[in-house]
């Protein structure tokens, strides 16, 4: 059986204090959370350099859209018990300090131990809009690997799910989405 993956966007600080916000998916073993951010990445070396994160377990997917549009710019609060900050629109946010670091030449496996968790606001339940907002996030963040057909596809089924079940959110989201892969198409016409 294959691990299970969850969407979450992690926020990290710079030893400097600047914050950055990334959607990442991340594993659960054993009592600890397991990230794999791509080298080089923002999300790595802040985590390297201060040895803390942020998860952040979210509804608001114009998050993931704006972090892969070059949206990322959130409104944040301070972590309560490590140097940094979580998303003010997360529903729950758990602290992590950097307990194991693999090094590997793409994708560093890092485990991070839980030092504090929170919860914030209700879960209401899954809207179909929200998934495929997260599904388009992943299409668009790889654009340069991804042949057109196969976003095309992906996004024209996506859209089935937008048009039944979006609100306001996931319609500004998919928005954005859909710009990112016009200007994708645009910038590879000949």
């Amino acid at each position: 059986m294959t691990e299970q993956i969850f969407e979450t966007v992690v926020s990290t600080q710079a030893s400097e204090g600047v914050a950055h916000i990334a959607p990442m998916g991340v594993r659960y073993q054993a009592g600890r959370v397991v990230l794999m951010p791509f080298k080089p990445s923002t999300t790595l070396a802040n985590i390297v350099a201060t040895r803390h994160a942020v998860l952040n377990l979210i509804t608001d997917t114009r998050v993931f859209a704006g972090c892969v549009t070059g949206r990322r710019e959130w409104p944040l609060l301070p972590a309560d018990k490590i140097a940094g900050r979580r998303l003010a629109c997360a529903l729950h946010h758990v602290e992590l300090r950097l307990d194991e670091h693999i090094d590997d030449v793409q994708r560093p496996v890092l485990r991070m131990a839980r030092v504090h968790e929170a919860s914030h606001a209700g879960f209401l339940g899954l809207n179909r809009a929200q998934a495929a907002v997260v599904e388009g996030a992943v299409l668009v963040s790889r654009l340069r690997m991804l042949p057109m057909d196969k976003i095309d596809a992906e996004m024209a089924y996506l859209q089935i799910a937008i048009d039944k079940t979006a609100g306001p959110g996931e319609l500004e989201a998919w928005g954005w989405l859909q710009d990112a892969v016009a200007a994708h198409r645009a910038k590879a016409a000949p």
